[in-house]
This record gives structure tokens, sequence and C-alpha cells, in this order.
């Protein structure tokens, strides 16, 4: 079994869209409105991306699977640490992690990928369709 080649593609779709930013030093600076600029929704992809390969990892090598967590408390918890980050590293990090979480999916058993979903943990693998909302966000920033 494998996994959908739609997420897949998905994913290396928005990673090439991120890799093709062009960003300044104020471009990286723009608001995109309630205290967060491009460059913390780029931390903020690198953070959720990050997490997804942990969870990842535990899920195909110990076979547990991954917590629930509400998203919006954490996200404000983490905005101070985000906006610490230097601008353009941000962006580093979004990519790297992104490469990191696309790997991870790819290597992934069909069959445990198949469980992922049908318990309501599709958002571990289609990581593009996150970077997508951001990515929207930030383009419409930059216009």
């Amino acid at each position: 079994m494998t996994i959908d080649s739609s997420i897949l593609q998905n994913n290396a779709e928005q990673l090439a869209r991120l890799e093709s930013l062009e960003l300044g030093p104020e471009d990286l600076k723009k608001n995109l409105g309630e205290d967060w600029t491009v460059s913390v929704a780029l931390a903020h992809l690198a953070f959720w991306d990050r997490r997804a390969v942990g969870l990842l990892r535990q899920w195909d090598g110990e076979g547990r699977m991954p917590d629930s967590v509400h998203e919006d408390p954490l996200n404000d918890a983490l905005l101070d640490e985000w906006l610490a980050i230097e601008p353009a590293r941000s962006y580093e990090l979004a990519v790297d992690a992104a490469h990191k979480v696309n790997a991870a999916v790819e290597a992934l058993d069909g069959s445990k990928a198949k469980t992922l979903i049908e318990t309501g943990n599709r958002f571990m693998l289609a990581r593009g369709e996150h970077r997508r909302e951001h990515l929207d966000q930030i383009e419409e920033a930059l216009r």
C-alpha cells in the first residue's frame, strides 16, 4: 500500500512554492495581522512541520499515535519566540522543516499512513495544505 499520490504531490508543490519566495529584509517584516509578520508565519510553518516529523517518527518507530493538541493556544504561546527569531533565519527554518517532513511522509509505510487518515490525523501527512494557507497570506501581503 502506498501513500495517496495527491498528498505527496501537494506537499512537493507547496515546498517548491515556499522555496521560490524571494524575500528581502523588509518583506519578512510585513504585517499579516494579529501581530504576525511574514517571518512569524514562516517560523510557525517550521514549528508545525517539525512537530509532524517527530510525530511521524513516533508513529512509524514506536507505533504511538499522536496526541491531540489545541493549536490556537500553542500558537499564542509561541508567538514571542517566533518574533524573536531573526527574520531571514525563519525562512531557512521553514524550508528545512518542509524538506524533512516531506521526506518523513514519503518514507512512511502506506498502511500506517492509511491509519493516520482513518483516525483523523491526515494533517500529519498533508503538510502542503498548511503551507498553502500561509503562503497565500504571504503572497497577498507582498503584493
